[in-house]
């Protein structure tokens, strides 16, 4: 079994010494039957007067860092080594109720699954509801899992990739306007798609290994930094991992750290300053994938 070793290293530069306020780092996974953590490590500089642990109301784990002193400079590096088991494609089996769209789910999955199923994003036009319609009919069995895959390969396939480095994500209607965007970008725009079909979503973060190529910086699309794909909950299977980015099913290659409703509750590092806009000099994001 293959250890991976994750370095996430994050540089804030400023013009001149400036008041940071508190910050909100999510960088450690959770152990589960897919990931084994075999150990955590951070470094702050300059070092937090206060770093605390907290779980936010999904559960992820989120260190809380204050500071006292005032600085040019501040550096997040958290590493970890984990040992992965991502499920294989062929052994998604949905429960036949579910195995055709469109389906309901069990009164008590609804419940718990409330808002997950829920558009985040306009659409007055329909746009991405003819995209979706459109999609269906090329699948023309409607098996739930099939349509699923398509949707996640016709992304890869119809869209251009494009790191972003701005904050924030482009609605889906803008996304299918521009044919292209960011993985946080299509994982958005595919999750507002799965909702649609009257399916629970999840965004996630985490990061992303090509096992050819780890450490090589090359391959698979959105390495060398954090990354980002969707959840898709399915009767009989539970949350199966989609990433329209590289048309990957089932979690083969994806790290998962941050699991939220929208992509604004899974932001890896979340701080401010206090300050003026031009006080602001640099961010740099450097993710290492490395295997033992």
């Amino acid at each position: 079994m293959t250890v991976l070793k994750v370095k996430h290293r994050t540089e804030y530069r400023y013009q001149k010494p400036v008041v940071l306020g508190k910050h909100h780092l999510m960088s450690r996974p959770r152990d589960s039957h897919d990931l084994r953590l075999l150990d955590t490590g951070i470094t702050i500089t300059p070092q937090p007067s206060e770093l605390r642990w907290m779980h936010d109301v999904f559960g992820n784990s989120i260190a809380v860092a204050t500071f006292a002193e005032l600085a040019a400079e501040l550096t997040f590096e958290s590493t970890f080594r984990a040992e992965h088991f991502p499920l294989p494609t062929r052994t998604i089996v949905v429960d036949d109720y579910a195995a055709t769209l469109p389906f309901s789910y069990s009164a008590s999955e609804d419940v718990d699954l409330g808002s997950s199923r829920a558009r985040q994003y306009p659409d007055p036009d329909h746009k991405l509801d003819t995209w979706v319609k459109a999609l269906l009919e090329r699948t023309a069995s409607y098996a739930t899992l099939d349509v699923l895959m398509a949707m996640n390969s016709a992304i890869r396939e119809d869209f251009s990739y494009q790191r972003r480095e701005e904050v924030g994500v482009q609605p889906p209607v803008e996304t299918l306007d521009l044919g292209s965007g960011s993985c946080r970008d299509f994982a958005v725009f595919m999750l507002d798609a799965v909702r649609c079909l009257g399916l629970a979503g999840q965004f996630v973060s985490g990061y992303l290994y090509d096992e050819k190529l780890i450490g090589a910086g090359g391959g698979l699309v959105g390495g060398g930094a954090t990354h980002a794909w969707l959840q898709v909950y399915l009767p009989g299977v539970g949350w199966v991992e989609f990433d329209p980015t590289n048309a990957l099913v089932g979690g083969r290659n994806l790290i998962r750290v941050a699991v939220a409703r929208e992509a604004s509750q899974a932001a890896p590092l979340v701080g401010s300053f206090t300050g003026t806009a031009s006080d602001f000099l640099s961010l740099k994001v450097d993710v290492e994938v490395t295997a033992e």
